[in-house]
């Protein structure tokens, strides 16, 4: 099957550049405020006092924002992908456009006078990350730029969770989507997310989406139960529910049937873009019409690999390799 006959889905978030440091020890966190294992919105001054406490010659510099890593992972695989943002006229904003391009991510860029977003990723010792954000020309996107064109040749679109802080963005997006027949996919992104905008996503997953992803922290805050109750309690109001429990791997509810998906072995380093991996292989699965325990499968095959290396993105050299795993998971 070539890329062009494969279902696209078009993926909508926040357009950032990440800068991913490793501190020694927490006490960053604390000096700064921001929850371990959280994002934290900081303003375009409280970013530039933690770049300068944090970066170093280790840091690492990649394009980013939750759904462009999964967009840019699923092109790798060979899946058939676009990515609608907003960016800013500045290098970091040729930087994304570039990466994403050369990713063969079909692209719907927005532009603004303000900076292109930029997520200070900080990593503890223990491979936990905290992102400190600063949106820039990302939290300008407004609902007149979701246009019906932008939708047509996609089955799919996948909404990040951060963009559930602008309701009238993330609302225009899902009846747009819903208009256009197209089926609408959703991240919770982080448990402090989902606790300031309960109300506004339990109406927002009722009515509109079709699969959701939580991970066993965000799903507690949406649903206030344990991960296996979690789960049928989404399934309730999705076609599609699936919450990561970690070390513990995955489930996946689909039709009634609850499918369950372990870890591959995996060394650590940085937990920055696993969630987005686990996206990523789940639909290039989905895709090609894999059963879900088969998407799942995939799905912690490139979220293993993902976390053995600095910052969200695999090194373009291993993507055969992962390739090669997926062909011996679906049996080829």
């Amino acid at each position: 099957m070539t890329k062009q006959n494969i279902p696209a889905v078009l993926g909508v978030g926040n357009a950032l550049v990440d800068v991913i440091s490793v501190l020694k020890d927490d006490s960053t966190l604390e000096q700064f405020g921001l929850p371990r294992g959280s994002m934290t919105l900081v303003d375009a001054a409280q970013s530039k006092v933690i770049y300068d406490a944090t970066y170093s010659e280790e840091s690492e510099l990649a394009t980013g924002g939750s759904v462009a890593n999964t967009m840019r992972s699923m092109a790798n695989l060979g899946g058939n992908g676009g990515y609608m943002g907003k960016i800013g006229r500045d290098s970091l904003g040729d930087l994304f456009k570039s990466d994403f391009e050369k990713a063969g991510v079909k692209t719907h860029l927005c532009y603004s006078e303000s900076e292109t977003g930029r997520v200070m990723g900080l990593v503890s010792p223990d491979s936990e990350r905290t992102m400190a954000t600063y949106l820039g020309a990302a939290a300008e996107m407004v609902p007149a730029e979701i246009t019906a064109e932008v939708f047509q040749g996609y089955e799919i679109v996948y909404i990040e969770g951060y963009l559930v802080f602008n309701h009238d963005l993330i609302t225009a997006c899902a009846k747009a989507a819903k208009a256009a027949d197209v089926k609408i996919a959703l991240d919770l992104s982080s448990f402090n997310v989902v606790e300031a905008n309960l109300e506004f996503l339990k109406d927002l997953i009722k009515n509109y989406v079709d699969i959701l992803f939580a991970n066993e922290e965000e799903a507690k805050s949406f649903t206030g139960l344990e991960p296996e109750e979690a789960l049928h309690s989404i399934a309730n109001d999705c076609e599609i529910s699936i919450v990561k429990i970690g070390k513990e791997g995955s489930m996946i509810k689909k039709d009634g049937k609850v499918s369950r998906v372990g870890i591959i072995p995996a060394e650590a380093l940085d937990t920055t873009g696993a969630g987005d991996a686990y996206a990523a292989g789940f639909f290039y699965g989905l895709t090609l019409g894999y059963e879900m325990k088969t998407c799942g499968k995939i799905a912690a095959l490139v979220s293993g690999k993902v976390v053995e290396v600095m910052g969200p993105n695999l090194p373009d050299a291993q993507w055969d390799e992962v390739k090669a795993e997926i062909q011996t998971i679906v049996g080829v």
